[in-house]
């Protein structure tokens, strides 16, 4: 047979650029609609998100135009919009607040960098195939985890509702700050925020074809220029500077650098797991396949186009997305249309900007919060599992506590102790045969299950690994405890095994000599070929492959049978 060619480079290396050299003009008033659609949408969150990572609105549309280009050119999902996210802001200005003491000139040139930074681990973990460092983080931990972003950036936001700056850092310490000096509110500040979040709530269910944020935000600004209320201390964006960005980057001390690594790793790791999540629902819903390793290269490119831009990390936009999907958005050219789109808008329509009031972004911002906020799947982990909901519960806590950066920590501590959990203990079984039903079951699950006298059938439900050698050893020597003198075999099910190391090997030939000095023997079932070659490869276990191993649980038992059969047709005979 002839071998598959191989793809095209731009297929390889670029499959955005591969598909829309391919393009089908059929498509394009599809895409000009959904991308015109975006805009409308990106245009006031990315002002909104600009001002949640502690930088000034215009680096909310920088980020919005150049790596929405470099994504359409490396990205594998036809419908995914990357821009600012509420996520990946607040953990950029987590990270940057602390190194820059408060000073906005010295905090850009570090966000700056640390998205360089966090755009290169991604490119680097695309060439070493770590695209599935998406399935880590579990849903619980990263449904917890962004429940405590939710309520971090709704209590970072009181402050700009209620009219006065906020000292604290922390959130507890911010939400007790805000209760002592909830007297200080203006009172005009506030009536702007609360309105602004009304017409965000009415907007979406009065006019849901058209982007709430944009038109809260318009109104909320014409109020403020019809009404003078900048005049009367109602905090306002001011100008945004028209234009595009200028390319390049930030000089930054390597002490800096070093002091972001940390950062930024968690960044891109947060950042892709959330990404891969909105890729994927709407890749399933559209009915194709996405790429995770090129996914993540393709979040490093827009990334380092960010950085370029010299603005701020982006990631998969699921608001956006969703409105490109809604729309009809068909490909790629989504993306590029939207982008330029918000390049028109910082050439030509700039100056409308400088009304809109901080109160309304952040009531854009609370509002953006509330769709993190997950309850739903909150109650549901309560139903199934009292410890992923606890889980859950740690994550969020570790926002809350600790901080976003320190939480990302967090999370992966949760989520590796959660493997170990899995994988140290897993289920074991014995089993049986069940009059009915084909193939062997759990005895404890099916109480009418039939066992072989002098046979035990062992299912341990991991691979076998250094970690759980002992306690796959603990559970046998239970069993065979548990049947007694009449034992002769003890089949191992090596069909969930998907994997054993030299510790386990050792294991199992230790267990099979205490077998044998009971009368006993070790029996192997599945996975045979597998086995035999991969012990011989690797020199071990020769006395292993001496002992009996078949190819299925129902050969295994047959020849048992048989055997059981000739013994007592010789005692018959003797």
């Amino acid at each position: 047979m002839a071998s598959a060619s191989p793809e095209p480079w731009p297929a390889r290396f670029a499959p955005g650029l591969s598909a829309l050299l391919r393009y089908r003009w059929s498509d394009l008033l599809h895409d000009l609609a959904a991308g015109l659609s975006v805009a409308a949408v990106a245009l006031p969150v990315g002002v909104a998100y600009a001002q949640l990572a502690g930088f000034e609105p215009v680096y909310g549309l920088y980020a919005s135009i150049l790596p929405l280009l470099a994504y359409a050119l490396f990205g594998t999902s036809r419908q995914l919009i990357v821009g600012p996210d509420a996520a990946t802001c607040a953990l950029v200005a987590a990270a940057v607040a602390p190194l820059s003491a408060g000073d906005a000139a010295a905090a850009m040139p570090l966000a700056v960098a640390l998205t360089a930074i966090a755009g290169l681990l991604c490119i680097g973990a695309s060439f070493l195939r770590l695209g599935r460092i998406a399935d880590f983080l579990s849903k619980p931990i990263l449904v917890g985890f962004l429940n405590g972003i939710s309520l971090h950036i709704m209590i970072g936001q009181l402050g700009k509702l209620f009219g006065f700056r906020i000292d604290t850092t922390t959130m507890v310490a911010t939400a007790f700050e805000i209760g002592a000096r909830i007297e200080e509110t203006h009172a005009p500040t506030l009536a702007l925020g609360v309105g602004t979040f009304a017409l965000l709530a009415l907007s979406s269910r009065l006019l849901p074809r058209l982007p709430a944020p944009l038109i809260a935000l318009v109104v909320a600004g014409a109020v403020v220029a019809a009404t003078g209320l900048d005049a009367r201390g109602v905090a306002v964006i001011g100008g945004v500077p028209a234009g595009l960005p200028v390319l390049g980057l930030p000089a930054v001390p390597l002490a800096a650098l070093a002091d972001l690594l940390g950062a930024a790793g968690g960044l891109a790791l947060v950042s892709f797991t959330s990404m891969m999540l909105t890729a994927r629902s709407f890749a399933a819903k559209n009915r194709y396949e996405i790429d995770v390793d090129r996914e993540i290269a393709a979040l490093g490119a827009a990334n380092l186009a960010a950085a370029l831009s010299q603005t701020f990390a982006v990631s998969g936009a699921d608001s956006r997305t969703a409105v490109a999907d809604a729309a009809g958005g068909r490909t790629q050219m989504t993306g590029l249309v939207a982008a330029a789109a918000i390049a028109l808008v910082l050439l030509l329509l700039t100056e409308p900007l400088r009304f809109v009031p901080v109160a309304a972004l952040a009531a854009v911002l609370v509002r953006a919060s509330l769709s993190l906020l997950d309850i739903d799947t909150l109650r549901r982990l309560a139903r199934f599992s009292r410890f992923e909901f606890a889980l859950c519960l740690l994550a969020t806590a570790g926002v809350i506590w600790v901080g976003a950066i320190q939480a990302i920590l967090v999370a992966i501590v949760l989520a590796l102790l959660n493997f170990v959990r899995l994988m140290a203990r897993p289920r074991v079984e014995l089993l049986g045969e069940v009059e009915g039903l084909p193939g062997f079951h759990s005895i404890s699950r099916h109480r009418a299950a039939r066992t072989e006298p002098g046979m035990i059938i062992f299912r341990f439900n991991a691979p076998l690994v250094f970690f759980n050698a002992p306690y796959f050893k603990q559970e046998a020597l239970a069993a065979i405890r548990d049947a007694g003198p009449e034992l002769r075999w003890f089949v191992v099910d090596a069909l969930p095994l998907t994997g054993v190391d030299i510790t386990s090997v050792d294991m199992l030939e230790d267990l099979a000599r205490l077998l044998h000095a009971r009368g006993a023997e070790l029996v192997i079932a599945g996975r045979m070929t597998e086995t035999e070659q991969m012990l011989r490869a690797r020199g071990l276990g020769e006395a292993m492959i001496a002992h009996r191993h078949f190819p299925t649980l129902r050969r295994a038992l047959r020849a048992f049978q048989a055997m059981r059969a000739e013994e007592v047709g010789r005692d018959a005979g003797g």
